[in-house]
C-alpha cells in the first residue's frame, strides 16, 4: 500500500543537522526536477525579498521565511516526518509509533511536496516555504511543473498495491493515477454528522478532515494492514471502527471515494 500525504504549511526548524543532499532522496527519477524549483526558489528569495514574498503568497509576518528559503542549500536537515508539522501530522504520530509502524510508515508513507515532488518520511529535508499553488517567475505552476516527472516515477513506486490518496487539492493536481492504478486508488472524504433539531446534518471540516486522515493512516500502520483494493480498504477501515460510506467496488476508471463519518474530534 502506498500512502500519499500533503506536506503541512507550517514546519518544524531543520535544527542541527546536515545540509540537504538531493542524491540521497527517495524516487531519483526526480533529482532534475527538485533542482530546477530548488535553484528557481532560491535565486528568487535571495535576489528580492519583497517580489519573492509577492509571488510566494506570504504575509508580511512571515516575511522570514523568504531569508529561510534563500539559505537552503546549507539549512540543516532533518527526516520529512519531523519537518511535517499540524494537525494532521500530530494525529498521525510518526514519533510515537511503536518499531513495526515505524518500519511500515517508511515504506509506504510519501508526502507530496511544491519545492521536492514527494518525498518519503526518512528523507532528510530542510524547514522550507512553498505552497503547491505558487506560479515561479520561470518554471510555471507547480501543480502543472510537477506532473510529468511525477508521472514518470510513481506508477512504478506504487507497484501493484492499493493507493491511498489522502491528499489536499493543490497536491492532488500534482499527479492522477491513471488507467488500472486509478481503480486501485481510493480517495477518503471526512464529513462530520451532527443533529440539528432532530435531523441529521453532514458537513466538512478541515479541522475534522485533517485530524481523521492522521488518526486513519496511524490505525492502519499500527494493525499492519494491507489492503489491495478500494473495497478492502472500506472492510478494514470498519474493522478498525471507523464509520465508511461510499462507492467500494473499485471497478471504474477512477479512483474510488470514501467517505468516513465522524461525530467528535
Amino acid at each position: 500500500m502506498l500512502v500519499l500525504l500533503p506536506p503541512s504549511e507550517g514546519k518544524a526548524e531543520g535544527g542541527k543537522g546536515r545540509p540537504l543532499d538531493l542524491e540521497t532522496l527517495s524516487l531519483p527519477g526526480l533529482t532534475q526536477a527538485r533542482e530546477t524549483v530548488l535553484e528557481e526558489l532560491v535565486a528568487l528569495c535571495r535576489a528580492d525579498e519583497e517580489k519573492a514574498r509577492e509571488v510566494l503568497g506570504l504575509s508580511e509576518g512571515l516575511r522570514g521565511e523568504v531569508a529561510k528559503n534563500a539559505g537552503l542549500p546549507t539549512a540543516p536537515a532533518r527526516p520529512a516526518g519531523e519537518i511535517y508539522t499540524g494537525v494532521l501530522y500530530d494525529a498521525l504520530g510518526l514519533a510515537t509509533l511503536d518499531a513495526a509502524a515505524k518500519r511500515r510508515a517508511a515504506r509506504s508513507l510519501l508526502v507530496f511536496s511544491a519545492l521536492w515532488g514527494a518525498v518519503g518520511i526518512k528523507d532528510r529535508i530542510p524547514s522550507y516555504r512553498l505552497s503547491g499553488g505558487v506560479k515561479l517567475p520561470g518554471t510555471g505552476a507547480l501543480g502543472r511543473f510537477w506532473r510529468g516527472p511525477l508521472e514518470s516515477v510513481l506508477p512504478e513506486a506504487a507497484g501493484g498495491g492499493l493507493v491511498l490518496d489522502l491528499r489536499s487539492s493543490a497536491y492532488a493536481a500534482m499527479w492522477k493515477p491513471k488507467g488500472d492504478l486509478a481503480r486501485r486508488t481510493a480517495t477518503v472524504r471526512v464529513l462530520q454528522s451532527r443533529l440539528v433539531d432532530g435531523v441529521e446534518k453532514r458537513s466538512v471540516v478541515s479541522h475534522f478532515n485533517k485530524a481523521t486522515k492522521g488518526r486513519i493512516v496511524r490505525s492502519l500502520l499500527e494493525a499492519g494492514a494491507a489492503p489491495k483494493t478500494p473495497a478492502e480498504l472500506a472492510g478494514t477501515l470498519r474493522e478498525l471502527g471507523y464509520v465508511v460510506e461510499g462507492a467500494e467496488n473499485g471497478d471504474g476508471p477512477k479512483a474510488t471515494a470514501l467517505d468516513v463519518v465522524v461525530t467528535e474530534l
